[in-house]
């Protein structure tokens, strides 16, 4: 199914020669964005109230928990639909109703990066991080973000963290790849780029960003 988002732009500061660098990271991001986001659901067995990045006076009922699952099922087809005005309508009533729900904080910000709204992004993708741990899906997509913004060390690290979350994911190890690239550490890029290509033949960020380090 085609992504309802937009390509991102990179950041204005962004330097004219790291920009094959960063449409190929752009497309890593988008073409990971998925809404079956089943495996971001809170663990039955972890209590709501370890979850961190969200503050809250109360414990959320179990009457918003329901609504807010209601919000965000149809906030995930109105952006399939590419409809992602009101598909970010939708995210937000869910997070207002319960803001322990991975999923719809997770969804809002693919939405706030596909418009490039960055700083929102982040802050989205960590809270659905801190809710999830070891998920490697938020982990890339903030990665994502810190590199438009960037901040490379900050990618690199939650990079790191997701390779180890799920070693499978060939867009993690594409997007690690040209996180260290940009760091001048060629010898973990080439790695991940090895290990990108390994799992993903015809992935050609991660070709090109090979034959960029001399892997």
């Amino acid at each position: 199914m085609a992504d309802p988002f937009p390509q991102p732009g990179l950041a204005r500061s962004a330097r004219p020669c790291r920009r094959p660098l960063a449409l190929a990271l752009m497309a890593i991001a988008l073409s990971g964005c998925s809404f079956d986001m089943s495996s971001l659901m809170p663990e039955k067995d972890k209590p709501r109230e370890e979850a961190k990045p969200i503050a809250a006076e109360s414990a959320v009922s179990a009457g918003n928990v329901s609504e807010a699952q209601i919000h965000t099922a149809k906030a995930q087809t109105l952006a399939k639909s590419g409809d992602t005005t009101a598909a970010l309508d939708e995210f937000n009533r869910a997070v207002a109703l319960d803001p322990y729900n991975a999923q719809a904080l997770y969804g809002r910000a693919l939405i706030y990066q596909g418009t490039n709204d960055h700083d929102s992004a982040i802050a989205d993708f960590g809270a659905a991080s801190g809710l999830n741990p070891q998920k490697a899906e938020p982990l890339l997509g903030r990665a994502i973000s810190y590199l438009a913004t960037g901040k490379v060390k900050e990618a690199a690290a939650d990079l790191d963290e997701a390779s180890e979350a799920d070693p499978h994911n060939a867009q993690v190890w594409t997007a690690r790849g040209q996180a260290y690239e940009r760091l001048g550490d060629k010898t973990k890029a080439a790695a991940s780029y090895t290990k990108a290509v390994s799992l993903r033949p015809r992935d050609d960020a991660a070709r090109s960003g090979l034959a960029r380090v001399g892997g």
